[in-house]
């Protein structure tokens, strides 16, 4: 029988690299919906919802 494990998963056998800089956001931060806005997505997403749902071939 050998010594080696055969099982080492060798996918991690490196340290996964770091994210890359423009992965992370810097600055400022988004701004908050209006509430028309609010309103319009929750339109939007309740037409979208109750839509019938059709393949194109």
């Amino acid at each position: 029988m050998s010594s080696t494990n055969r099982d080492v998963d060798h996918a991690l056998a490196y340290p996964e690299p770091p994210a890359h800089p423009l992965w992370h956001r810097h600055g400022a931060k988004a701004r908050p919906l209006t509430p028309a806005q609010q309103e319009r997505n929750r339109e939007l997403l309740d037409l979208a919802q109750r839509k019938s749902r059709t393949t194109a071939a």
